[in-house]
C-alpha cells in the first residue's frame, strides 16, 4: 500500500501525470497562450475604445494603407496587407502539415514543412518591415495647426497634393522646433522637415485650385455635418472652401512629415501609437515564433526527435503559431478592416 502511493506521488510531483490527456509541456504552452490571449484582448480593446471616443477624426485605413512593392502611386488599398495575411495563414497551414507528418515519424516531411514554415514568417516579418517604413517616411505631408488637428491638401476633385508638389523654396532661416525657444504651445520636432510651414502657407495661396481637408470624417456626402450618417455608405474627409482653406492655415504650426510617436500626417496621433504598439507587439511575437521553428527545424535535421520517438516539440510550437496567427486575424479585421 505505502509503494503504491509513493509511486502514485512520484508520478503526480514528477510530471508523469497528464490531465486531460495533455502533457506537462503542452498544458504550460496553453497557460501561456491565454494569458497572452488576454493582453492582445486588453490592447485591441483600447483601442477600440479610443477610436470609439475620436471617431469622427480616425484616419481611414484604405488611404492609409494603400501602398505595394515596386507600385509605386498606385492606390491599392489594403491589398498588400491581404496579401500578408495570405502568407500568415498559409504558413499555419504547412505548420499543420509538420504535426501531422511528426504523428507518423516522418522525419523528412517535417523538417520540409518547418522550412516552409520559417520562410512564411521571415516573409510576413520582412513584409511588415516594408508597411513601417512606409508608415514612417508618409507621402504626402500634412499641417498640423495650434489646436492639434491635422489638415491635408487635395485638389478639386478631392484627390491628395503631395506638399512638394505645391510648396516653395523661400530664402529663409529656419529653426527647429524646441520647448527651449519659448513657443507655449511647442513640442520638441524629432527633425527639420523638408519645407516651412511659411513654404507651405506662400505655394498654397499661389496654387488657387488647392484644398485644404479636415480630419473630420463624414459618411454621407449629403449630411457633411455627420447627423445621421449612414455606416454602410463611404467614409470621407470634410474639404474646406478656399476662403475656409486660408482661414485655417493661419493657425498652422508645424509641417508633418510621415509619422512618429508624436505626430502624423494622417490624422489622430493615437492611430500611429496604436499602429506602433499593437502591430510591433505582434510582430515581436510572429519573430520570436521564426526563432523558435527555425530552432526546432534544425532539430528535425539532426535527428533529435527521432531519438525521443515523438515529435511533441513541433506540436507545442505549432499551438504558438496558430496562437499568433489567430491573434492577427483580429488585428487585421479591428485595425485594418472595420
Amino acid at each position: 500500500m505505502g509503494a503504491t502511493v509513493t509511486t502514485t506521488e512520484e508520478k503526480i510531483w514528477n510530471g508523469g501525470n497528464e490531465p486531460m490527456k495533455a502533457s506537462y509541456g503542452k498544458l504550460m504552452m496553453w497557460f501561456f497562450i491565454l494569458s497572452d490571449a488576454l493582453t492582445f484582448t486588453g490592447f485591441l480593446a483600447a483601442y477600440g475604445f479610443s477610436r470609439f471616443k475620436f471617431i469622427d477624426s480616425w484616419p481611414i485605413a484604405d488611404e492609409v494603407f494603400n501602398h505595394f512593392p515596386f507600385l509605386h502611386g498606385q492606390d491599392l488599398p489594403m491589398l498588400y496587407v491581404a496579401l500578408m495575411t495570405f502568407v500568415l495563414i498559409f504558413s499555419s497551414v504547412t505548420m499543420v502539415l509538420a504535426v501531422d507528418a511528426g504523428h507518423h515519424m516522418q522525419k523528412s516531411k517535417v523538417a520540409f514543412y518547418m522550412f516552409l514554415t520559417v520562410l512564411g514568417g521571415l516573409i510576413f516579418v520582412g513584409s511588415q518591415a516594408w508597411e513601417w517604413k512606409n508608415f514612417i517616411k508618409g507621402e504626402y505631408g500634412a499641417i498640423e495647426t495650434k489646436g492639434g488637428s491635422v489638415i491635408q491638401f487635395v485638389d478639386k476633385e478631392g484627390k491628395r497634393i503631395k506638399i512638394a508638389d505645391f510648396a516653395l523654396t523661400l530664402p529663409e532661416d529656419r529653426v527647429q522646433h524646441e520647448r527651449k525657444n519659448g513657443i507655449w504651445f511647442s513640442k520638441d520636432e524629432s527633425s527639420l522637415p523638408t519645407y516651412s510651414v511659411n513654404e507651405v502657407v506662400e505655394g498654397f495661396k499661389a496654387n488657387p485650385n488647392i484644398l485644404v481637408r479636415t480630419q473630420v470624417t463624414y459618411h454621407d456626402k449629403n449630411d457633411k455635418k455627420g447627423v445621421h450618417p449612414d455606416l454602410n455608405k463611404e467614409k470621407h474627409k470634410t474639404i474646406l472652401t478656399r476662403e475656409e482653406s486660408l482661414a485655417r492655415l493661419n493657425n498652422a504650426v508645424y509641417v508633418i512629415e510621415g509619422a512618429n510617436l508624436i505626430r502624423n500626417e494622417y490624422g489622430n496621433k493615437q492611430f500611429a501609437n496604436f499602429f506602433f504598439f499593437i502591430t510591433g507587439f505582434h510582430g515581436f511575437h510572429v519573430f520570436s515564433g521564426v526563432v523558435i521553428n527555425f530552432i526546432i527545424f534544425l532539430n528535425v535535421i539532426l535527428g533529435t526527435y527521432e531519438k525521443r520517438k515523438n515529435y511533441e516539440m513541433v506540436e507545442k510550437v505549432g499551438l504558438y503559431w496558430h496562437f499568433v496567427d489567430l491573434v492577427w486575424v483580429f488585428v487585421f479585421t479591428f485595425f485594418y478592416l472595420v
